[in-house]
């Protein structure tokens, strides 16, 4: 399947406050890159915001945005995890979390205004968001003579590729990240040495 060769994301993080019949919902919307460091993210809220009812969160991750998830934590199914997660996919975003502190404010706002409410935190906080197109990358190991090693790094520099590692012997091995919209013409330009080995291990953003 071919993947675009851009994707948005967050490049800072980003704040917004919705007040509704006394409640407050604060919105801290973030890039986030692996799920395991969401609770990074979340930690430091659930301390600072100790005495709030509800931490509701919902991220997407990944080229084909199927990493995610919607957290309700103990607000009526739905009703706040699935509507954070419908503006991140409003926003057309990956790589991305947001978690909606709430401070109760004494008055039961049903399931349709908590959605209410949680959606326009969350849309506000990604209004007010720096968003960016970044080229998304492929992942290449290439393996060379190393009287071939100086053609490679060329190559490399006209594909706008990143050198993630550089084992330099004998026989080279150089990891990098090259952006998928130069990776055909990149592995052309190597394919012309026959003794360059080019593996696409992964995809990355």
């Amino acid at each position: 399947m071919n993947h675009p060769s851009t994707y948005r994301t967050l490049a800072a993080p980003a704040y917004a406050e919705f007040k509704d019949k006394g409640s407050r919902f604060l919105a801290f919307a973030y890039p986030l890159c692996r799920a395991g460091d969401l609770k990074n993210l979340l930690e430091p809220l659930q301390k600072e915001h100790f005495k709030a009812v509800h931490h509701c969160y919902a991220y997407r991750l990944g080229h084909e945005g199927n990493d995610f998830r919607a957290n309700d934590d103990g607000e009526p199914s739905g009703s706040a995890g699935r509507p954070i997660l419908g503006q991140i996919d409003s926003f057309e975003l990956t790589d991305a979390a947001v978690i909606v502190v709430r401070y109760f404010g004494g008055t039961l706002l049903g399931v349709p205004g908590l959605i209410h409410a949680y959606k326009t935190a969350t849309r506000e906080a990604l209004n007010g968001a720096q968003i960016v197109e970044l080229a998304r990358r492929r992942r290449l190991s290439i393996e060379c003579d190393y009287a071939l090693l100086s053609e490679v790094l060329r190559q490399l520099k006209i594909a706008e590729a990143d050198i993630l590692e550089q084992d330099l012997q004998l026989q080279c091995r150089i990891l990098a990240d090259v952006p998928l919209a130069n990776e055909a013409a990149c592995k052309s330009a190597l394919a012309k040495h026959h003794t360059i080995i080019v593996h696409s291990p992964v995809d990355t953003l």
